[in-house]
């Protein structure tokens, strides 16, 4: 293997990071654009161990530069069928991690690489060495493919080109589990790529909750657990339903203390607040919670401005993923907020006050009509004080708990000296969790981190008095 390509690959190398210091060229990601794909097709369709270039190879890239990137595979064999290309699609995350010098992140249309400058004194000048290690990888790891061919594109119009058509896949695939529910089901599916950089990671496919990456749907879950059962997708028996709002299930817990190593052992798939699932750092879009207007907001990838509770999708998602089960923090994949269990513990829409219009646009034909107009984007907000006005004009569901918040006498504002800052209710649950307060901007450093053993919290009110 050290003779055929100019990089080691083994599965050591997963987890590896490559720092903008170390970097010699980055492809696709926020700044640029690209996508991954894989399309099953009949097996005299393809020649296999075939590679097509489509754009300047890595020889003509100038360091530090920033480059799109399609990576199209196409796949052959008895047992292939579509229900497996996104199953294959995710691995590609995987297997490119298992090349030394390269970091691969994230999957479908925000796929995010770069190359090490120590793997390019190397030798590595062509995509075809990653494209081939690459491929070898999938019909090494993956014996139902028995035939591969690989088509990467770093020409940015036919980049675009080759998105568009992209972009109607994974919709197609996306809106198979439209008519299907968690109830309709005994088995859920787990997945186990994200653990490299995730150690803690439990990502739990139900019909009604998308993979966090937004990759993988039940069905996806399902064959590829049928067709590689010792792979990164299994079967989680759902047992026992304890909580039917939260979505909190025996066997779902049992999974959970497994895969995190003891660091979590309940998970409730449609809660926000309480025992909420994991997030592993692939995650499409992250939420927050801000307590000033008892909302919640979420922020995409694409998204590079500041939310409004001053903070941006990098500075949060660094707080949220991991592995984390972290309060008032939640990463998900867009397709679930189709889900008409969406976040249901804590309102669901209902709750929901600030999105980035790219995003609300995306989702906007299953936000419900009552909320849609009640729901602020950055043209509508820009911080905490213009959405509390925003939210109030609008008569947003959640101003109810304001006014119950107003209503309420305090005793002790009569003796303090100080000011009284009403909050709203904030429970959190009964064992260990983790509230991670980002640093906020402008001053300070460090943040906080709070850690919570056997205790239940309970925050009405706040009295800042001066101290003589």
């Amino acid at each position: 293997m050290a003779d055929e390509f100019p990089f080691e690959i083994s599965p050591m190398f997963e987890g590896e990071r490559v720092r903008k210091d170390d970097m010699y060229v980055e492809l696709a990601g926020p700044k640029s654009k690209g996508f991954e794909l894989v399309n099953a097709v009949e097996t005299d369709e393809i020649e296999d161990g075939k590679f097509t270039l489509i754009g300047p190879d890595i020889s003509d890239m100038e360091e530090g530069g920033r480059y799109p990137l399609a990576m199209i595979y196409r796949i052959a064999g008895e047992l292939v069928e579509p229900d497996l290309e996104a199953i294959v699609e995710r691995r590609n995350h995987d297997f490119q991690n298992y090349i030394q010098g390269v970091m691969h992140l994230n999957q479908r249309y925000d796929v995010w690489l770069r190359i090490n400058k120590d793997s390019i004194a190397k030798g590595l000048n062509s995509f075809e060495d990653i494209a081939k290690a690459t491929m070898m990888l999938f019909t090494n790891e993956l014996p139902f493919i028995e035939k591969i061919e690989a088509t990467y594109i770093t020409d940015m119009e036919k980049v675009e080109e080759e998105l568009a058509k992209a972009m109607e896949r994974y919709a197609a695939r996306d809106e198979r589990t439209r008519n299907l529910h968690d109830e309709d089901v005994d088995t859920f599916y787990g997945c186990s790529l994200c653990q490299s950089f995730a150690p803690t990671s439990v990502c739990v496919i139900t019909p009604d909750r998308i993979a966090l990456c937004g990759a993988i749907n039940w069905f996806d879950g399902r064959a590829a657990a049928k067709v590689d059962p010792e792979g990164p997708q299994f079967p989680i028996e759902k047992g026992e339903l304890l909580d039917e709002i939260g979505g909190e299930y025996s066997g779902v817990n049992e999974v959970a203390q497994k895969l995190s190593g003891g660091e979590y052992n309940r998970i409730k798939i449609h809660s926000f607040f309480e025992f909420p699932h994991t997030s592993c750092g692939c995650f499409e879009v992250v939420g927050f919670y801000m307590p000033e207007v008892d909302g919640i907001g979420w922020v995409d990838r694409d998204y590079t401005g500041m939310a409004p509770n001053g903070l941006a999708f990098s500075t949060m998602a660094g707080q949220t993923g991991g592995g984390k089960q972290v309060i008032g923090f939640l990463g998900v994949g867009v397709n679930y907020f189709r889900s008409p269990k969406f976040i249901q513990a804590d309102g669901g829409w209902n709750r929901v006050v600030w999105m980035p219009k790219v995003l609300k646009d995306k989702v906007l034909a299953d936000i419900p009509a009552e909320i849609v107009d009640k729901v602020a984007t950055e043209e509508d907000a820009q911080d905490l004080d213009t959405l509390k006005e925003f939210l109030n004009e609008k008569d947003h569901p959640v101003v109810k708990n304001w006014v119950a918040d107003e209503d309420e006498e305090v005793d002790e504002d009569e003796e303090s000296t100080g000011t009284s800052t009403a909050m709203p209710v904030f429970g959190m649950p009964d064992p260990a969790m983790q509230l991670n307060i980002p640093p906020m901007t402008g001053g300070g450093s460090g943040g906080i981190k709070i850690t919570l053993k056997n205790a239940k919290v309970s925050i009405d009110k706040i009295i800042l008095s001066s101290k003589k």
